[in-house]
């Protein structure tokens, strides 16, 4: 069977609307909920946040989720667990996003094994170096059909964004600026260049903008020069007001459509 990642963008190019949220916030219990709420809300692909003590790439409010997560009791072995009927109702491309440490305690090839058997079709984890990547993960993650998203910023290199281009499969993550994660009202010249230059590359992968993206002027800006937009801060921040994934969902669908 195709990865439904690759799938999704075959069969859709324009406006994709990815969702980040981090299990075990605000409840622990309510992962395979928020996943379902999402889907049955029309989002398009989901990232599902690992709760790490030191999230560096993440503003306040992921940080703030992520240590109330931990507080909760979560953990990657207990999101395994919740994860592992999920494919009995879902159908949209999942992702897991977090950071090494965890995976690295957990295995490599226990981590990516356990991705498949619970359905899970790729990985993001922002502090994994590329050379490590190339050597150590990108076999064990391509035997078990993970594909493995990689970060771009407005700092990358050509040369760089190049490589991840040729050594990935899926999409590629861009970063809106080089900033940590965190809503934003509009995207300045500096970001629109940015775009515009990643664009003009023409690479294999499609791309998908996240960072700051908020309102319906950033989801538009970030789906005009990608594929899509990737959501989080806004979407936990919602979780956190409402403690209902069905009204964040809905509040974030009013300002972005």
């Amino acid at each position: 069977m195709e990865n439904r990642i690759n799938n999704l963008f075959k069969n859709k190019t324009k406006d994709i609307l990815s969702i980040y949220f981090c299990a075990g916030y605000p409840d622990a219990e309510n992962t395979a909920e928020v996943i379902q709420t999402l889907e049955n809300n029309g989002v398009e692909m989901i990232e599902i946040g690992i709760p790490f003590s030191d999230p560096m790439a993440d503003g306040v409010v992921i940080q703030n989720a992520a240590t109330q997560a931990l507080k909760n009791g979560m953990s990657l072995r207990k999101l395994f667990g919740q994860l592992q009927d999920i494919r009995h109702s879902v159908k949209i491309p999942l992702l897991l996003m977090g950071y090494l440490n965890p995976v690295m305690q957990y295995g490599y090839e226990a981590f990516f094994r356990s991705c498949r058997t619970c359905g899970i079709d790729g990985c993001i984890i922002p502090d994994l170096p590329f050379d490590d990547y190339l050597s150590e993960v990108k076999p064990i993650a391509e035997k078990y059909d993970i594909k493995m998203i990689m970060l771009i910023t407005p700092e990358t290199s050509d040369e760089r964004i190049r490589l991840i281009d040729e050594h990935t499969d899926g999409f590629i993550y861009m970063v809106s600026s080089a900033a940590t994660t965190g809503a934003q009202q509009s995207f300045d010249e500096q970001k629109q260049a940015y775009f515009h230059r990643i664009h003009a590359m023409s690479l294999r992968n499609p791309r998908m903008i996240g960072f700051g993206i908020s309102n319906r002027a950033t989801f538009r800006a970030a789906c005009d020069n990608a594929s899509g937009a990737i959501i989080g801060s806004r979407f936990v921040t919602l979780q956190g007001e409402h403690k209902s994934p069905e009204i964040a969902i809905r509040k974030l669908l009013e300002n972005l459509i």
